[in-house]
């Protein structure tokens, strides 16, 4: 049975809970063995990640210690998936650099606030994971997010609709949906959720589901042995 570790806390606006449990009733439903933490102690025993098949942080804001971030980069390195949305995992930790090197991206703003109603573009032919799922219009948080130019995006949204400094730029389609690779490991991301129902809408769901199942199937394509070499970050990101 695939195993899976969602870690759940941080700002409570968010509703960590609530979207934890939300991922925990969909990953159950696909056959994982599901461990749920409120505490990122979760991560201090890198041997045990590494046994896992999916991370999902449901965490925003807050520090993390170096060493913890260390080893869910390697368990990721090693070929273990990591998939999460909005905040929870790219808004997560903005002192730490080397979480937002390996999960693509980092949240900068939300011109309009929550009830923004804006379009989620699906990049067709991009990728199996968006197949046969059509544009669709949210009302909440339209995140502006500074990204890795390495990731495969799946799915954008235009901006600006909100006015403000960024107004005067030309439009730009940020990213909503990405994907990337990390050492053997598969990373996904969706920039939905600033609250619990956000999640509960049935497009959404699918888009987890698939994401989900999708990072945890590349544990099985991974290397018995990682590389000698895997990146354990920056001294200067200790915190």
């Amino acid at each position: 049975m695939r195993k899976a570790l969602i870690v759940w806390g941080g700002w409570d606006g968010h509703q960590p809970k609530e979207v934890a449990e939300i991922f925990r009733g969909q990953l159950v439903e696909e056959g994982f063995e599901v461990e749920v933490s409120d505490t990122l102690e979760a991560f201090a025993d890198g041997e045990k990640l590494k046994g896992l098949d999916l991370i999902v942080p449901v965490w925003t804001m807050d520090r993390i210690e170096q060493d913890w971030v260390n080893n869910v980069s390697a368990a990721v390195q090693s070929g273990v998936g990591l998939a999460g949305c909005h905040g929870g995992m790219c808004d997560a930790f903005r002192a730490n650099t080397d979480w937002q090197f390996m999960t693509g991206g980092q949240w900068v703003a939300h011109p309009g606030n929550d009830g923004t109603e804006y379009t989620v573009n699906i990049k067709y032919n991009s990728s199996p994971l968006v197949e046969g799922i059509e544009d669709f219009t949210v009302s909440s948080e339209q995140y502006y997010l500074h990204v890795d130019p390495a990731n495969e995006v799946l799915a954008t949204t235009r901006f600006p609709l909100a006015p403000g400094p960024h107004s005067p730029n030309k439009t730009v389609d940020m990213p909503v949906v990405w994907t990337k690779r990390w050492g053997h490991g598969r990373v996904y991301y969706n920039s939905l959720g600033h609250q619990a129902n956000i999640m509960e809408i049935p497009v959404v769901k699918e888009l987890m589901r698939r994401g989900f199942n999708w990072c945890a199937e590349g544990k099985a394509q991974a290397p018995t042995e990682t590389d000698a070499g895997t990146y354990t970050g920056m001294a200067d990101n200790q915190l």
